[in-house]
């Protein structure tokens, strides 16, 4: 028993300074990397030397007085600017798809119709979605600027929820729509009148500010003591979470809450829509107007799956691809919000011949 003790004492009492100097190198390195960050900044910025960046205020910090530092591609800094060229295409083809759609809708008479509102509405979110995380994502890209302020981060990661929830609701909004013309296409009109989507509008505004308000709340009162590097190149709520040093069990549940009575919610009401929708398509004696209620369909739900996928492998890769390298769940999460505004005008352009018509009007118009 003697021996055993010994044996044990002079374990720990080995394993303990291989701890401490683990520790310590850890401490050293990040240290290390403050630092070289710090120095590159006061040289791109003369004179602000003590600006919040400094070891002293690195660490414990509160809210109000926050610069986190955002994360192009990990170990692949070198090439940013070749990794810009796939990302501005795809601005451009999310920010001239949904603007030339959203004209064609605006000027084109024929296209004032319930179904081209709704379109209209998807169109606007994914405009505004997509700009929410052009500015930090580019300028990481083209000039490396990391730093951004706790109340930017918190007022862009507020904007990206909010335009995914409000994609969520106008994508349900469109379900119902498209039950209503199947199911009673006579009264279509008089059910979803002008002002009756005005006021599906509005309310989508407000559900989702409402539901996503107690989230940005929580986050203020917040302190954080760890390192301030994000993993991503916009603010992502859970990236942000990881560096609070208080308790986040309450704004966890609250941002979980809010997603799943909102895009979780919708979700299960579009799949029961459509399952209303397949029944009162099957009831339909003919086979041609069968498959014409399916194909005005064909597009939503596209724009549904286009939605959906991106969310659920950016989950799965979170949570099984934790040997992964750390660039492919950034290359993931960066593209997970643009491709249904990039995907979107063109699903529709293409299995929507009004839609089709209007936008190559609009184009040969032009070159006249």
């Amino acid at each position: 028993m003697e021996l055993l003790a010994m044996k044990t004492n002079k374990e720990s009492s080995m394993s303990a300074p291989s701890m401490d100097e683990e520790r310590s190198s850890l401490a050293g390195e990040m240290e290390g990397k403050v630092t070289q960050y710090e120095h590159s900044y006061q040289q791109r910025v003369p004179g602000k030397k003590n600006d919040g960046l400094s070891i002293s205020n690195f660490w414990n910090t509160t809210s109000t007085s926050i610069i986190f530092l955002l994360t192009g591609v990990p170990r692949l800094e070198a090439f940013h600017t070749w990794i810009s060229i796939p990302f501005c295409f795809l601005y451009i083809t999310t920010l001239s798809g949904n603007s030339l759609i959203l004209f064609a809708i605006v000027t084109q008479p024929s296209l004032h119709e319930p179904m081209y509102y709704f379109l209209s509405m998807l169109s606007t979110t994914d405009l505004s979605l997509s700009i929410s995380t052009l500015v930090t994502m580019l300028g990481i890209f083209w000039f490396d600027v990391r730093e951004i302020s706790f109340n930017a981060c918190l007022s862009q990661m507020f904007f990206i929820k909010l335009f995914t929830v409000m994609e969520s609701s106008v994508l349900l909004a469109m379900a119902f729509g498209h039950f209503v013309a199947i199911s009673n296409p006579l009264r279509y009109a008089t059910i979803l009148t002008d002002s009756r989507i005005a006021q599906i509008r509005v309310a989508i505004v407000i559900r989702g500010t409402l539901r996503l308000t107690p989230m940005v709340a929580l986050l203020k009162r917040l302190s954080f003591c760890h390192s301030h590097m994000l993993h991503h190149s916009y603010c992502f709520h859970p990236d942000v979470m990881k560096l609070s040093c208080t308790e986040t069990r309450i704004s966890n549940a609250v941002g979980l809450t809010a997603m799943i009575s909102t895009v979780g919610v919708d979700s299960i009401l579009i799949l029961l829509s459509y399952i209303l929708i397949i029944k009162t398509v099957l009831s339909i004696a003919s086979p041609e107007e069968k498959k014409k209620a399916f194909s005005t369909c064909i597009s939503h739900i596209g724009a549904v799956a286009i939605f959906c996928l991106p969310l659920i492998s950016l989950s799965f890769v979170h949570r099984f691809g934790k040997r992964a390298p750390a660039y492919i769940h950034t290359m993931i999460a960066n593209t997970y919000l643009l491709i249904s505004p990039v995907m979107n005008p063109n699903i529709y352009s293409v299995k929507t011949k009004q839609i089709c018509r209007a936008v190559i009007k609009i184009l040969h118009s032009k070159d006249t």
